[in-house]
This record gives structure tokens, sequence and C-alpha cells, in this order.
């Protein structure tokens, strides 16, 4: 794959691509929701007074941590845990972090805060799935790496 190709159309027109890469997106969407979404409930409950970053930060981190769990589940299906652990670590921490970032910017940005309401809930998932989905894309057609 060259690099002119990227910029050709077609290359970004695969509907088996966008699928699978739509899929993947979705599985490390369920991970980092766990533990991101966590972590703002419990600061949220418990009433403990953090700063806003502080709660984002460590929600980030949880929700790197159960996506990574996840697929070291999802992958013991198909390798040793070991294996699975390793290639889950080395799935693309660019895609889960942008995801991450992304669903706590839109969190903070409409709640003035680190802060879960029913309204938006899904608004967090819907920008934390399209945030990286291109560059799953891009990942899964250009490199042919993928999540599962």
């Amino acid at each position: 794959m060259t690099a002119a190709s990227l910029t050709q159309p077609q290359f970004w027109q695969s509907g088996a691509t966008w699928h699978r890469a739509a899929k993947n997106t979705l599985w490390c969407l369920a991970g980092c929701s766990i533990g991101d979404f966590g972590t703002i409930f419990f600061f949220q409950v418990s009433g403990i007074a953090w700063p806003v970053l502080a709660i984002m930060s460590l929600a980030i981190v949880n929700g790197l941590m159960t996506s990574i769990a996840l697929e070291t589940v999802i992958l013991s299906r198909q390798m040793a845990l070991a294996t699975a652990f390793r290639t889950a670590i080395g799935m693309s921490f660019i895609s889960m972090i942008a995801m991450e970032a992304v669903m706590n910017g839109v969190d903070v940005w409409l709640t003035g805060g680190a802060k879960l309401t029913w309204w938006v809930i899904p608004i967090m998932l819907a920008a934390g799935f399209l945030a990286p989905l291109p560059y799953n894309y891009w990942r899964l057609a250009a490199l042919g790496k993928s999540c599962h």
C-alpha cells in the first residue's frame, strides 16, 4: 500500500473493511466504556471531591485497562492467555486514547464536569465510536491490522 493510494477515493470505499472496522471499534468502545463510565459514576455517587481533570484522567486509564481486559478475554478463545494479553496490550492505543479523550471531552463540554446523565451517555458513545473509526479503517485497510 503506497501513500498515494491512501488519497484515492476507492481506498475509503470498501464496505467490508468499514464493517470490520466498525465491529472492532464497537468492541473497543464496550471495553473502554466500562472503566470510563464506572469511574465517573463512582465519583458522581460517592461525593468525593476530586478535580474534573483528575477524574477524567483516571477514567481514561480505567477505560484503557478494561478495554485491554475485554480484548484479552475475547482473544483467549483463539490463543493462549499470555499471548492474548500481549496482543491486547499491543493493539492500537492511538485508537483507544482518541476514543477516551473524545468521550470525556464531550462529557465535560455538555455537562460542565465529570457527570453521567441519561442524555449525555448516548452522545458520548456516538462520539467515542466515530472518533477512532477512520483510523481503525485505515489501519485495517493499509496495514492489515485489526483488533480481532
